[in-house]
Parts: C-alpha cells; sequence; structure tokens
C-alpha cells in the first residue's frame, strides 16, 4: 500500500484541507494516510476528523496516527510538512516580545527579520531529523514543505538533509485573484507569469489576448490607494518599482525599510499596517478551536470538497502522468539568473510521472532581483548559524535584514539576538 505521511497533523484545518483533498482524489485511493504529531490530543483529533471524512466520501484511504515518527515515515511516498516548532506559546510571543523592547516592531514575523530568523534557528534542526529518518525508511519520497519560514527551510532540506524537497506557499496561487478582485478587474483567460522568491515573488507579466494589463492594474491601483485598503503597501511597491508581490501587505510591510519606522509613526497609518498582526490571529484561533473541533472531530456527517491546495494535485500528477503546473520553491539551478545560486527561488513548475520540474525564468528586472536579494542575505546566513553552530553568523543575519538594520544600531542588534537566544532556551540549545 502506498503511504502519504502528513508530519505536523496536529493542525487539524490545515490536515483536512490537503488530507481531505488526497480523500477525494481517485488517483490516490488505497493510499495509508499517515499521521504524525507530538501533540498526541490533537493527533486523535486529526485522525477522528478524517475518518469522519471516509465514511462521508466513501474514500478507499487508510487512515492511521503514528506516536513513533519513523514508523510514520516508513515506506511513504509522498510526506508533507506544516510543523511549528515553539508554537506561539512561548515562541512567537518571545519572537515579538524580546524585539519590541528594542523599540523594533513587527507585523508577522515567519520569514525573514529577527522573528523569521529565530523561527528557521528552531526549526531547522528538528527538519534535519525528519530528513535522517527520511534518508532510513523512504529515500526516495517527495517532501512537501508547507512550513515558515519557506525558503529557508526547503533550501536547507535539498541542500544538507539529502531530500528531495518542494516548498509550497499559497501566496502564487492567491496573487491573480486577489488582485484583479480588489481592482475589480476580469481575470477570464487572464495569462500570467511570477518568479522571484518566497514571498516576494513577482508578477512579471498580467496579459489577455495578447494585451499588456499592467497599464491598466497600475492606473486603478493609484486611484484605490486615496483611500484606505487592506493592501496598501503591495500596491506602493508596485507603483515604486513595477511589479506587484505575491505576498500580502503586513507580511511586506517587515519586508523593507520602507514602511515600519520609529521616526515615522505616520505610515503605519497612511498604509494600514496591522503591527503585532500575528499574535492577534493566533489568539483568535485559539479561541474558535473549541467551536471549530466540534464541528470536525465529533461531526460524524462530515463533508469535504476539494480545495485549492497543490499537494493532492502534485500527487495526482505524478501517479495519473498528467501534467499540472505549480508555483514551486527550489534551488536555483540556474532558473533565476541574476539572484544567487545558492538561493531558494520560486518559479513556475511542471508536476508529471517524473517529479517537480522547474522551468527557466532568466533574469528578474534588475531592481526586483535587488530587492529579492535583500532578503537572500539575510536567509543565506541564517543557514550558516544554523548548520555551523557559530552564534555570529545569527548576528550578521539580523544585521543584513532591512527592517532590522533600518531600525537598530549593531549594538542593539547584537543584545538583541542574545536576549532571544537566552530566552528561547531549551529551543537553541547550540547557541546557548
Amino acid at each position: 500500500m502506498s503511504k502519504i505521511t502528513f508530519m505536523g497533523a496536529g493542525s487539524t484545518v490545515f490536515a483536512k484541507n490537503v488530507l481531505g483533498d488526497c480523500m477525494l482524489t481517485p488517483a490516490l485511493q488505497g493510499f495509508e494516510i499517515a499521521l504524525f504529531d507530538i501533540d498526541l490530543e490533537r493527533l486523535a483529533d486529526s485522525e477522528r476528523m478524517l475518518r469522519n471524512i471516509k465514511a462521508t466520501s466513501g474514500s478507499t484511504c487508510e487512515v492511521r496516527a503514528y506516536t513513533d515518527r519513523k514508523d510514520a515515515l516508513c515506506g511513504a511516498k509522498y510526506v508533507v510538512n506544516a510543523i511549528q516548532v515553539g508554537g506561539y506559546d512561548p515562541c512567537t510571543i518571545t519572537d515579538f516580545e524580546i524585539p519590541r523592547k528594542y523599540g523594533l516592531r513587527q507585523t508577522i514575523a515567519d520569514t525573514i527579520g529577527i522573528g523569521g530568523i529565530f523561527r528557521n534557528l528552531r526549526t531547522i534542526p528538528v527538519m534535519l531529523g525528519f530528513a535522517g529518518d527520511m534518508r532510513e525508511v523512504c529515500p526516495d519520497a517527495l517532501f512537501m514543505n508547507y512550513t515558515n519560514p519557506m525558503a529557508v527551510l526547503t533550501n536547507v532540506m535539498n541542500t544538507y538533509g539529502g531530500v528531495r524537497t518542494v516548498g509550497l506557499c499559497h501566496s502564487v496561487q492567491a496573487c491573480v485573484p486577489e488582485l484583479f478582485k480588489s481592482l475589480d478587474m476580469d481575470m477570464t483567460g487572464v495569462q500570467a507569469k511570477i518568479a522571484g522568491i518566497n514571498h516576494m515573488a513577482w508578477l512579471l507579466e498580467a496579459n489577455k489576448d495578447g494585451v499588456d494589463l499592467y497599464p491598466e492594474i497600475k492606473r486603478r491601483a493609484a486611484e484605490k490607494q486615496k483611500e484606505k485598503h487592506h493592501d496598501m503597501v503591495r500596491f506602493e511597491m508596485m507603483l515604486k518599482f513595477g511589479y506587484y508581490i505575491t505576498e500580502s501587505s503586513e507580511h511586506n510591510a517587515e519586508y523593507h525599510p520602507y514602511f515600519i519606522k520609529r521616526n515615522y509613526p505616520e505610515l503605519i497609518e497612511r498604509f494600514n499596517i496591522p503591527l503585532d498582526e500575528y499574535p492577534r490571529r493566533c489568539i483568535e484561533q485559539i479561541d474558535r478551536w473549541q467551536k471549530m473541533r466540534g464541528e470536525l472531530v465529533d461531526n460524524r456527517n462530515l463533508s469535504h470538497e476539494r480545495t485549492h491546495e497543490y499537494a493532492s494535485y502534485i500527487m495526482e500528477a505524478i501517479e495519473t502522468n498528467v501534467p499540472f503546473k505549480i508555483g514551486g520553491n527550489v534551488m536555483n539551478t540556474g532558473l533565476i539568473t541574476n539572484l544567487p545560486k545558492e538561493a531558494c527561488v520560486e518559479v513556475p513548475c511542471l508536476v508529471d510521472g517524473s517529479g517537480v520540474n522547474p522551468t527557466y525564468v532568466g533574469d528578474l528586472p534588475p531592481q526586483c532581483a535587488a530587492l529579492n536579494r535583500t532578503n537572500i542575505n539575510t536567509q543565506l546566513l541564517t543557514i550558516e548559524a544554523a548548520m555551523t553552530g557559530k552564534k555570529e553568523h545569527i548576528y550578521h543575519a539580523a544585521m543584513l535584514d532591512p527592517h532590522t538594520a533600518a531600525e537598530l544600531s549593531i549594538d542593539d542588534i547584537i543584545a538583541m539576538c542574545d536576549d532571544l537566544i537566552e530566552a528561547h532556551g531549551e529551543w537553541l540549545p547550540s547557541f546557548r
């Protein structure tokens, strides 16, 4: 029996989307769906939820929860990863509270920036543990990573883990539909090309019947900027740098040195930037879980409709050899020619029976590549810190982060990193 293993299966809602999709996919019938999580209560919840879907859908997939990681991975053909190391409490709280004491504010803090650096440092050892198990018990499996920080973790699994890995993010799928909806434009028949790095890929082309839609997009965006809306940072970046970015404004506000500035507090209001947004979302999700738990776990009539998540479509394309196009995070093997070869890039990929096949992009517009490189610098130094165990590379990563460097002195950056290392304690034992 072929096997799909889900790491971090306690993410019950996300497991419903990805694994519920698999259970509805004809090419994946008869597969074992193996669940693993260190939170045994949430693991049991997800197992019950998926059994509810199995009963209502008539799926022939077998659902099984594991308490031993290696057993869960043994013989897997596909592995889906959705873990969060350290959780909201204490680690996310720490990632926000200590930088705030230094006057450094964040919105999401899960990609680069000081929050992204430390999320990487506590996640990489766990992911390399997965990789070690996979090399032993499922060496040919495809690892599909949904965990942030996407670019660094996908890079580490490919470069150091020895595991065939593709990183998957919703931002490419949502980019064009959200943009066109916000501008009241019809996206029927639109052809788009997107490439860059995760959370900062660029809508390079948007055409319809051979007509370039960018002039109209920018005209409407400039009009929309006259009033408050949720996507003001991305529109500002597009109007100034020429291209729309895939990831949301709350994310992009902290990827650049232009928007969250102590000396210009009026920018927060002007660009409608939600400071401390991720902790608010975490608290809301925790509060909602008890109601959702009943709807998902205790509902024997639970139904599911296939979502837009890439995972099941990737598996289906491989199983059937019917091609499917995705936006995937892969190593830059000459794909984007003006970004570093050591970087993980986000490019169109064709999936078929041979696996995930990235496509050549060439040069990005120079200003887009330059902005990408400012984030890649921090990503690569974070990897250097994790793989060498040298604390000074944590400092380097933080000092090269655009937002952090724009707000803090070198001495304060180093002191803040030391405080974070100490506060994270057990999560970063090699740096204490």
